[in-house]
């Protein structure tokens, strides 16, 4: 007679835990570079603010044909438009760097970036996988969205600190260009 092997730990945890595990994974995973660039260089990279518009755009059309209530379906399909604005805005206008509007466009495009990548996850799996979510008190999605944040707030701190640990050559290794401040493998910074 055969022993029947005991379950691991994973196969315990219940199924709605694991919807958590990969929201707070997925939004988090998204959300570091972003945050880490804007620290080390200063501004968000044109590639992730495209990568929000593209994902909010195929969440945008998803919103669209998926039966819901129309309460719901605006207010998820507003959400999901504002990476369009923004693309749209920065055709319409090239910001100077004294002009106010030029410097509110350029906050325009952090916001979308830092909080447009976890808030346009969140509205994308809401949309797509509404049970994963739907049965957690606010303070749990509430405790998600303060763990990405957490997050997004130590990958900013970690690029505005880059030369403590990492040094010119591996960004250029890297394929990304030297950051502002970052120091050579010989100690001299960078102008």
């Amino acid at each position: 007679m055969t022993a029947t092997p005991a379950p691991d730990a994973a196969s315990k945890t219940p199924s709605r835990y694991r919807g958590i595990g990969i929201v707070l994974i997925g939004m988090s995973g998204a959300i570091w570079w972003p945050a880490f660039t804007l620290g080390a260089w200063h501004t968000p990279f044109f590639d992730q603010l495209l990568t929000v518009w593209v994902v909010a755009t195929a969440g945008f059309v998803v919103v669209l044909i998926q039966p819901a209530r129309p309460r719901l379906k605006a207010g998820r399909a507003i959400a999901l438009v504002i990476p369009s604005l923004w693309l749209v805005l920065s055709f319409t206008s090239a910001p100077a760097a004294d002009d106010l509007w030029g410097n509110l466009f350029d906050v325009l495009a952090v916001v979308v970036g830092l909080v447009g990548i976890p808030f346009t996850l969140w509205v994308v799996v809401r949309t797509v996988w509404p049970d994963v979510i739907a049965d957690y008190p606010p303070r749990v999605r509430l405790g998600i969205f303060a763990i990405v944040a957490a997050i997004a707030v130590a990958s900013f701190v970690l690029g505005l600190n880059q030369s403590r640990f990492l040094t010119c050559e591996d960004f250029t290794l890297s394929g990304n260009s030297e950051p502002p401040g970052c120091v050579h493998a010989d100690d001299s910074p960078t102008p």
